[in-house]
C-alpha cells in the first residue's frame, strides 16, 4: 500500500504545474494534499481530471486559505472534518478518513507566523490535536500525515543554530509539541528507516534556498507504533517541483 502526501501551496496553481501528471505517476492508494487554498467545490473542479478516485475535502471558512484534501482508491468507511473544537476547526486543517486497516489523518498544522505571533495558539493547537489523536487510536491504528510546520531535530533543517527559538518551525515550544504527538504512540516513519539521513521537504522561496538545498524537513508520516513493522519505505521526493514543498511517500505491507 502506498500513501503520498504533498503541501501543494494552492491546488489550482499546482494543477497548472503538472500536478495531475505527477499524481497519476505515483499510482498511490491514498493521496493527501495540504494547503489547497480553495473551497470544496473549487478543489473538486481543479481535480476533475482525476477519475476513479474518492475525493474528500475540508476547506477553511476564510476563502483562499489553508484546506486539505484526500484522494483514495477505496471509499472511506467514515470521514470527518476537524478535531471537534470549533476554535480550531475554522481553518480546514484536519481531515480524517477511516479505512479497514487504519484511520488516516491528513493535517496542515498552523504556522507560528512571522515574529512567532501565533506561537501560543500553536501550542494550544498541538495539545488539542494530540488529545484528538490519542482518542482516535483507541478504535484502531492511525497514520497521520501532512505539513507539521516543525523541524523536530537539528538534523531536520539546514541551519539549526541560527533558527533555534528565533524562527517559526524550530522553537522549543514547537519541538515539544511534535514530541507530544509522537508520545501518543506514533513513529516518525522517515527517521525510523533513516535515522541519520539528511533530506528536506520544504525550502523557502527566498534567497535561492532550494537551489542551495537550505531546507527543512517539516512534512511527515507519523505511523502508529502498532504498524511500525509494516513500514517498508518512507521517502522524500525532493526532485519533484511545483511547490515550496515536495511530496513524501510511505509504503506499507499488510
Amino acid at each position: 500500500m502506498k500513501i503520498v502526501s504533498w503541501n501543494v501551496n494552492g491546488v489550482r496553481a499546482a494543477v497548472k504545474k503538472d500536478f495531475i501528471k505527477e499524481y497519476k505517476k505515483t499510482k498511490a492508494d491514498m493521496y493527501c494534499i495540504q494547503e489547497t487554498k480553495a473551497q470544496d467545490d473549487q478543489v473538486e473542479e481543479a481535480l476533475k481530471d482525476i477519475h476513479r478516485r474518492h475525493l474528500n475535502t475540508n476547506s477553511a471558512v476564510k476563502k483562499g486559505y489553508s484546506g486539505v484534501a484526500t484522494l483514495s482508491k477505496e471509499a472511506p468507511i467514515i470521514k470527518s472534518n476537524g478535531i471537534g473544537i470549533e476554535e480550531h476547526d475554522q481553518e480546514g486543517r484536519v481531515l480524517t478518513t477511516e479505512f479497514e486497516p487504519f484511520t488516516l489523518v491528513n493535517v496542515y498544522v498552523p504556522n507560528s507566523g512571522n515574529g512567532l505571533k501565533r506561537l501560543d495558539y500553536r501550542s494550544e493547537w498541538d495539545n488539542a490535536f494530540a488529545n484528538y489523536l490519542s482518542d482516535l487510536r483507541k478504535a484502531k491504528p492511525i497514520i497521520v500525515t501532512g505539513d507539521f510546520n516543525v523541524a523536530h531535530q537539528a538534523i531536520d533543517l539546514a541551519r539549526p543554530k541560527s533558527n533555534y527559538n528565533k524562527t517559526s518551525g524550530y522553537t522549543q515550544v514547537e519541538i515539544d509539541g511534535m514530541t507530544g504527538l509522537l508520545d501518543v504512540g506514533l513513529v516518525d516513519s522517515f527517521r525510523f528507516l533513516h535515522p541519520d539521513k539528511v533530506q528536506y521537504s520544504f525550502w523557502s522561496m527566498r534567497f535561492g534556498a532550494r537551489a542551495k538545498n537550505v531546507g527543512w524537513r517539516i512534512d511527515y508520516f507519523l505511523v502508529d507504533e502498532r504498524l511500525k513493522e509494516n513500514i517498508t519505505k518512507a521517502t522524500i521526493k525532493d526532485k519533484i517541483m511545483g511547490s515550496d514543498h515536495c511530496p513524501i511517500e510511505l509504503e506499507l505491507e499488510f
